[in-house]
This record gives structure tokens, C-alpha cells and sequence, in this order.
């Protein structure tokens, strides 16, 4: 695989050709606790900047062909976290599901919520579900949002909907598993972008990660702008995807 028309990053767009795209990206935003400190500034604003930065990225994906963009927005370790902050982060994602629902159905973007719903508060779900159905009729990308997302649970979740619907255990294989997943199919990632500096995956769509490309960057996610978003692609289209051949 190699890039066509690639530009250094931080200075505009990278151009890359069409067949070199991912067809599904994940971005882990991390960063924005740290990005506040060293400015001085409350958490609760790196959280609000953090937020901000969602929809450029979502725009630039859509603008570059990208099909499915994944988030993860708030996982289920972050429950652990002070109460206050917890507040925060939810209230502010609260306000953004609604404040940019619109845009997204202008836009043409089917939003998916990944992971256990029925956890949530019924004021968090009922705005989560307000947009699932404002932008069902979405077709020109796909954006799954990770909220109170847990890979592990992910994968035990597929496996007690096998058990639900009356598999037996010669008939639970990859694809059963593979179709009761919270991503709709087909779900592989190819892509998978961590910002913040951190080299892991933290429970993030173990599944459909088994053959993605890792891209970590030590930018914090507040600063994670679309030309950021563009050197990523760039760098993905360098790379030689064999698949184990």
C-alpha cells in the first residue's frame, strides 16, 4: 500500500487516493484531562474542548470518503472516576448530542451508540435515542459513538445473544459471534487512531481490531484538528496490510 499526493502533516489537507481510505476508523480521544492542567484551567473545560473537537473530525472523515467513524466517548471504567467529573463529562455530551444532531442529518450520518444501554440514566438514554432515530435515515457515514462501552462486555454480550437465540455450541463460531457484535456489519477496523501519547488499545473494540493499523500521537485529542485527522490517513496509506499472508 502507498500513498499517492502526500503532503507533511500540520500544514493543510493530505491528499490520498481514494483506494487508500480506511473504510472504518476508530479514534480513542485521550488527552483532554492533561491539555487542561497545563493550561491552568479546570478539567471540566479540557472535557468542553475535548467535545469541540468531535465534529470538525467527524466533518473531515466524511469529507475524506471514510464510511464508519468510531468514538469512544465514555467507557465503563470511567464510572470509577470522581462523581463530579462523571457529571461533567455527561452533561456535556448530553448538550452535544443534541446541539449537533441536526448538522448530522443534514449531513447525512447514521449515528449507532456502542455498548449497554440499559446502564444509563433514562434522561442520558432518551437523548442518546432522540438522535438514533433523527439520523437513521443517514447513508453517507456511519457514526458509532462508544458510551459506557466495554470491549470485553462487547464480546460476552454476542456470546450470551447466541445463547438467546438458541445456537448451539457448533453453531457459535467467529461469524455468529461476529453479527451480534454492538457495530454493525461488516465492522473490521482498519484503522485506529490514539491521541495523548498512551500506546494502548484500553478495551477498545477488541474484536474488530484483530487487523487494524495502530497510529498513536502524542497531540492531546483538544488539539487533534482535521489535518492531524488527514496525517493519520496518510500515514495508514503508507502502510502494507497483509492479513497474515
Amino acid at each position: 500500500m502507498a500513498a499517492l499526493d502526500v503532503v507533511v502533516a500540520g500544514e493543510g489537507p493530505e491528499a490520498v487516493a481514494e483506494e487508500f481510505v480506511p473504510r472504518h476508523v476508530a479514534i480513542i480521544m485521550d488527552g483532554n484531562r492533561r491539555w487542561a492542567r497545563e493550561r491552568g484551567v479546570h478539567e471540566a473545560a479540557g472535557h468542553a474542548a475535548g467535545v469541540d473537537a468531535i465534529r470538525p473530525i467527524v466533518e473531515r472523515a466524511q469529507q475524506r470518503g471514510v464510511k464508519i467513524l468510531s468514538v469512544f466517548a465514555f467507557s465503563r471504567e470511567n464510572w470509577q472516576r470522581a462523581r463530579g467529573e462523571v457529571d461533567t463529562l455527561l452533561s456535556l455530551l448530553d448538550a452535544a448530542i443534541a446541539d449537533y444532531t441536526p448538522d448530522l442529518v443534514r449531513q447525512g450520518v447514521r449515528v449507532q451508540l456502542l455498548g449497554r444501554q440499559d446502564e444509563l440514566a433514562t434522561s442520558t438514554r432518551e437523548s442518546i435515542e432522540e438522535a438514533l432515530r433523527a439520523t437513521a435515515a443517514g447513508s453517507a457515514m456511519t457514526l458509532n459513538v462508544a458510551f459506557n462501552y466495554s470491549g470485553r462486555c462487547e464480546i460476552v454480550d454476542a456470546a450470551r445473544r447466541c445463547l438467546a437465540d438458541g445456537l448451539s455450541i457448533d453453531q457459535i463460531d467467529e461469524d455468529a459471534l461476529a453479527s451480534r457484535l454492538y457495530t454493525p456489519q461488516p465492522s473490521e477496523l482498519d484503522l485506529l487512531i490514539r491521541t495523548g501519547g498512551d500506546q494502548r488499545v484500553s478495551n477498545f473494540l477488541l474484536w474488530q481490531a484483530a487487523y487494524a493499523e495502530f497510529y498513536f500521537t502524542d497531540r492531546y485529542w483538544p488539539d487533534f484538528d482535521p489535518a492531524a485527522f488527514d496525517a493519520a490517513l496518510a500515514e495508514y496509506a503508507r502502510r502494507s496490510r497483509r492479513f497474515g499472508r
